[in-house]
């Protein structure tokens, strides 16, 4: 959960930063357009819709776009020719990587993705090489900082809606972690108590993580992820890495 929720924290500032240069917009009308086109246009049916247009109101992407891009998923227009597609490989130190893609081209994808493992010190491997070590769940976090009620109430509150498990980080960040079926209950019961949550999404989730104790192999790890994520076509990034705080803020 570690190595999660420090990649996850830095990927949102980072996901904060390029909304604002418009660089996200892309990739979130992709995957709306995507949903919309496999689960149809209702938000209280179609789950995955509903959570890429939830990601695409948290990184304030314009209302305008967000309907276009059902409407091109809806219509068959525009984003029918895009297919799902996961990757799957190794970075530095051992530690396994996750890749969810949507692409027009699995040729040319692949052989960019495995361009970029390469040019960082990790390697491309075969369907399901790492995979098995991952779990869908829903996670949420929430920053002690902003905490304005008892702790233990709180982790209660997450326990009853159907919170697997709550967890204090090092970086004083509160990881909650559930079932894809108590996801939802477990984030409106927050809400209800006035609990902000910093982010929320459906990840994967490693079973076991790798801790990286030397500078040089976390650096070459956060570039790798970095530059996986910068790609068109990935849409989403996970790895079993745990960093130490001292080596993440370097």
């Amino acid at each position: 959960m570690a190595g999660h929720s420090k990649w996850a924290n830095t990927k949102h500032r980072k996901a904060r930063q390029d909304a604002a240069k418009g660089k996200i917009f892309t990739k979130l009308a992709r995957e709306i357009t995507v949903a919309a086109r496999e689960g149809g246009e209702d938000l209280d049916i179609n789950f995955s819709l509903r959570l890429a247009v939830q990601k695409a109101r948290e990184s304030n992407m314009p209302n305008d776009n967000i309907q276009r891009a059902i409407q091109k998923g809806v219509g068959g227009q525009e984003g029918s020719s895009y297919e799902q597609a996961n990757y799957e490989g190794y970075a530095a130190g051992g530690v396994a990587i996750l890749l969810e893609v949507l692409t027009d081209n699995r040729n040319r994808t692949v052989a960019e993705i495995r361009h970029i493992f390469s040019r960082h010190g990790g390697s491309l491997g075969e369907s399901g090489c790492v995979s098995w070590m991952f779990s869908r769940k829903g996670y949420l976090s929430v920053n002690k900082n902003e905490l304005h009620m008892d702790e233990d109430d709180f982790m209660l509150a997450a326990l009853d809606a159907g919170a697997e498990d709550v967890e204090l980080e090092g970086d004083g960040t509160y990881s909650i972690t559930t079932d894809l079926e108590s996801f939802e209950a477990v984030k409106h019961r927050l809400q209800e108590h006035g609990i902000p949550i910093a982010s929320s999404e459906v990840t994967m989730l490693p079973s076991s993580t790798i801790d990286i104790g030397d500078s040089e192999i976390a650096a070459r790890i956060i570039r790798l992820m970095e530059a996986l994520d910068d790609h068109d076509d990935v849409q989403n990034v996970y790895a079993n890495f745990d960093i130490p705080e001292e080596l993440m803020a370097q």
